[in-house]
């Protein structure tokens, strides 16, 4: 008999301790985790883990088995460790949002309504390549005082074990249950944890556009998914030619394999110097540029953009480039292609940019700056479990308030809801202060 449910079940069971935790108790807990993955130890562990993960990856993607892509993402270094741990003490450093009272209304004299927030209970994480999603996930967790099942990449195994270790060490240190950071290892058992709908409450993937369908079709738990990231970088008319080749390379050098690098530049017909300058910057940084024909007949040079361009995430140095006739015909590109992550705007006609501000449905829009900004660290979140491209619940990158939900609590002296109506007592519904 599988051991999956009953993992799962302890995991849960672990969470309840984890929310009963004052704030300070899981600051500390973060802390801790942040002192592990920075000790002499806890980095020779980890690093050693993740060269045998790329090892293997590298054979694999010479006999053409793994993306290139998928390899970068893999690799973990000193100074990843590092901003791991930069991440997880800013968690600890972050007010607790557990508990937090966003609502207070007496109802009636001695009839007081609040609303609490409270933890989401078990999270089941499924992810791809990238180990150090990992310990931004658990880091999360931990604060937000939510047990999490996690699995990640078959590519990542090693790292992915020594991590969850590592924090599995922590918890046991500090009297608290491992089972509320459990790992999973084989598709078998995901698809047993996919379902658990009664033990599991929210399911987190992040992945391909494939992989977060094939959980969804798995599965009646609530899926947040982190999917594909299309994105797109707009030349606009007025668009500065020197800021525009800055976001350029940055939004696709920076780091290729992320998700929020930019996979399409739009450019508007009457921005062929911002063009110019971008084409020149990248084609310096090795980055293979293929242009629609207007693009061409500017660039010969290029080579020839195909329909399933405009399509792809390429997670290498490559990216597509397609002349727009104005933001009318960029909006309705990005509407077709993109993939609701990080959509930005280069110019300095301000209504240009406040409608593509306000049009652009996506979980990030952005003005004058980079679209590799969307994430849980640079927005001070500390980390991030994923940039969610749903629109409910949580969008954009999620941190600990995306990993909350709430309760309302009600106290009372015996009122009964037929005391209340037409021709009787009346409600007074007034808000009180939170403080």
């Amino acid at each position: 008999m599988s051991s999956v449910p009953r993992r799962v079940q302890a995991a849960r069971a672990a969470g309840q301790a984890l929310a009963a935790l004052d704030g300070a108790e899981r600051s500390a807990l973060l802390s801790n985790c942040a002192e592990a993955l920075q000790s002499p130890a806890g980095r020779e562990h980890v690093l050693a883990a993740n060269a045998e993960d790329l090892r293997l990856a590298q054979a694999e993607a010479a006999a053409g088995g793994l993306a290139p892509a998928l390899v970068q993402r893999l690799r973990l270094d000193a100074a990843k460790l590092a901003g791991l741990a930069e991440g997880l003490r800013q968690l600890a450093a972050q007010a607790d949002l557990v508990g937090r009272v966003s609502l207070r209304r007496e109802l009636d004299a001695g009839l007081l309504l609040e609303r609490v927030s409270c933890p989401l209970g078990l999270l089941g994480v499924v992810f791809e390549s990238r180990p150090d999603a990992l310990a931004q996930i658990a880091g999360l967790a931990l604060r937000s005082g939510n047990a999490a099942v996690l699995k990640g990449g078959r590519e990542a195994a090693h790292s992915n074990q020594a991590l969850a270790e590592l924090l599995q060490g922590v918890l046991a240190q500090r009297g608290l249950d491992p089972a509320a950071l459990t790992l999973l290892e084989g598709r078998e058992e995901v698809r047993e944890l996919l379902a658990l709908d009664r033990l599991v409450d929210l399911v987190v993937a992040r992945g391909s556009s494939e992989f977060v369908a094939s959980v969804r079709a798995q599965t009646r738990i609530p899926v947040m998914s982190h999917a594909a990231g299309i994105c797109h970088l707009y030349l606009h008319a007025g668009a500065d030619p020197q800021m525009a080749a800055q976001l350029a390379l940055d939004a696709k050098c920076s780091y290729p394999a992320a998700c929020n690098a930019v996979e399409t530049l739009l450019w508007d017909e009457a921005a062929g110097a911002a063009l110019d300058a971008c084409v020149e910057r990248l084609r310096e940084a090795g980055v293979e540029l293929r242009g629609c024909p207007a693009t061409l007949a500017r660039h010969p040079g290029l080579e020839p953009a195909v329909e399933p361009d405009w399509d792809a995430e390429y997670g290498t140095l490559v990216l597509s480039i397609r002349r727009v006739a104005g933001l009318d015909e960029a909006l309705a590109h990005i509407a077709a292609h993109g993939s609701r992550h990080t959509e930005a705007i280069v110019t300095g006609d301000e209504a240009a940019a406040r409608r593509f501000l306000a049009e652009v449905d996506a979980a990030g829009v952005y003005w004058n700056a980079s679209t590799r900004f969307a994430d849980g660290y640079r927005y001070g979140l500390g980390a991030e479990v994923g940039i969610s491209t749903d629109k409910l619940h949580a969008r954009g990158p999620v941190g600990v308030d995306g990993l909350l939900t709430y309760r309302w609590l009600l106290r009372g002296h015996g009122q009964c809801s037929t005391e209340y109506g037409p021709g009787l007592r009346r409600f007074s519904h007034r808000d009180l202060p939170l403080d």
